[in-house]
């Protein structure tokens, strides 16, 4: 008997009960830990290169990647990123946005990677304003002129702002609509005495080998301490106590007995096999991303979301589709021994409101491909492009440049070897939404 497992109306913690516990809570738990990946270099760790600065301010991105850009995977050139995270223990902030008229959008994700809201040109519109970003329980009064309010359910949130760029001449006028997204934090925006200052956290390292060990619960257990916890996860939150997984920051693996910390080595083996199942079947990106409320307790298809696109934008905002073998089961795909084909039918282009790009990656690094026309992505933007006599168009993936010049047109070089292609749709029509506009194959081109 254990305290712990009496709290929580469990007579006795069993080993089995305890990796059934772990695995639940791993996979509950991969997208905050996923998150703090991403945060620990940009918001605490100094001596990175991709610090951002640490809480409470912007770092934009403003130049198209190329294959020299590295540390952000599957990187996309429609859209450059800002960052930025905020720590709202002592008081909310103010993101203000200008006036912008392309598309633009900067949602807001809590320390879960559920966004919290977005602010950009299909939720809030091409006007200029100002936005509260308040945390758990504040009950301040809203200042006048606040166009919006957007509660998070965690102390920690993250921003992955993209703005459109329509090429390389178009960056100086991104940069200056990026310049102008603005964070304050709410005393500074009213101008009013600050609170007390918070004390700061001992952060934990990021260590990647800690995704797959007891460890991993080390980390959780620090992290809830910036997540209250919500009436619809308290029976988990309850579950996860009875481990030790507490909020206090305090677990300590080397207290399991070692049949407990075997069960649970064993519950974490579990989830990561269900994860690697689930992903299988993961075709688009339709359910993957969005609102607490829209996501509810399907805490598996968030972790395939987080798996394989962290931070994606939610559906209706950007779907995310792509090809990962072609016609003829290759997987992945190889243009070292195929040349390959995409052909959209007359009228079957995808369908937008704003934009769609399909873009190409190497494997395994899922990084840009060096090729000598600099070209990374094609779609409803790219100059030049030739449609066929019907109306359709056709793609042309290979390695090597084509002999025709109406093919080169729209040639999409791929690396010498495999690779995968991910589709990106800015504002999908209702027909993507639901399953009625379907994507063409990538096609051997015999």
């Amino acid at each position: 008997m254990c305290a712990l497992c009496e709290e929580v109306g469990v007579s006795e913690l069993t080993v089995e009960r305890a990796r059934r516990i772990a695995a639940e809570g791993w996979i509950w738990g991969f997208a905050l830990l996923e998150n703090f990946r991403t945060m620990y270099p940009q918001a605490v760790d100094s001596d990175d290169p991709r610090y951002v600065g640490g809480f409470g301010r912007f770092r934009h991105y403003s130049e198209p990647f190329t294959p020299a850009n590295t540390d952000v995977v599957t990187p996309n050139n429609d859209t450059p990123y800002s960052w930025a995270w905020l720590d709202l223990r002592a008081e909310p902030y103010v993101l203000s946005v200008p006036a912008a008229d392309r598309y633009y959008v900067l949602p807001l994700h809590d320390l879960d990677t559920s966004y919290v809201g977005y602010i950009g040109a299909r939720t809030t519109g091409p006007e200029a304003g100002d936005y509260l970003v308040a945390g758990p329980r504040w009950d301040g009064a809203v200042p006048a002129g606040i166009a919006g309010v957007l509660r998070a359910d965690t102390f920690l949130v993250g921003i992955l702002g993209r703005t459109y760029l329509a090429g390389p001449d178009d960056v100086p006028a991104l940069r200056a609509i990026q310049e102008r997204y603005l964070l304050r934090p709410l005393s500074k925006f009213t101008g009013t005495a600050a609170p007390h200052p918070v004390d700061e956290p001992v952060w934990p390292v990021w260590r990647e080998e800690d995704l797959g060990t007891v460890e991993f619960f080390t980390l959780l257990d620090f992290l809830l301490q910036f997540f209250p916890g919500l009436d619809g996860e308290r029976e988990l939150r309850d579950r996860l106590t009875a481990l030790g997984v507490t909020g206090s920051g305090e677990f300590e693996p080397a207290a399991l007995k070692p049949e407990m910390r075997a069960a649970v080595e064993q519950g974490i083996a579990d989830a990561r096999a269900r994860l690697e199942e689930a992903k299988k079947d993961a075709a688009d990106s339709t359910h993957w991303f969005g609102t607490r409320a829209e996501q509810g307790d399907d805490y598996l298809t968030r972790a395939v979301g987080v798996d394989k696109g962290l931070y994606g934008l939610p559906a209706a905002e950007a779907w995310y589709a792509g090809w990962a073998e072609d016609d003829q089961g290759n997987r992945p795909p190889n243009a070292s021994a195929h040349d390959h084909v995409i052909r959209f039918a007359p009228g079957r282009l995808p369908p937008a409101r704003y934009f769609w790009s399909a873009t190409i990656y190497r494997l395994p690094e899922r990084l840009l491909v060096a090729n000598e026309i600099d070209r990374y992505s094609i779609g409803d933007r790219t100059p030049g492009l030739v449609h066929d006599d019907d109306g359709g168009l056709t793609l042309y993936v290979r390695k090597d440049r084509p002999a025709d010049p109406k093919q080169v047109a729209n040639w999409l070089p791929a690396p010498d070897g495999p690779f995968t292609i991910a589709i990106r749709v800015y504002g999908p029509a209702s027909s993507v939404l639901d399953g009625s506009w379907t994507l063409p194959a990538l096609s051997v081109d015999a």
